[in-house]
């Protein structure tokens, strides 16, 4: 894998944090409605922000 700049570091980081905000949000969102359909749209959206910081940590690796 290439070497990443110091730029590309530090987008990849704001990019992650930004991802891992989202998803502590939605989480925090989807435990407090007892609406289902809104609970299982938190939900995948707390799913979502976590797959795509998982897939971003992957060049970090």
């Amino acid at each position: 894998m290439a070497e990443l700049s110091e730029l590309e570091l530090q987008n990849l980081r704001h990019l992650i944090g930004g991802y891992d905000t989202t998803h502590c949000k939605m989480k925090e969102y989807a435990d407090c409605t007892s609406d289902t359909k809104l609970k299982q749209f938190f939900d995948k959206g707390a799913r979502s922000a976590m797959d795509n910081k998982q897939q971003l940590m992957k060049f970090l690796q």
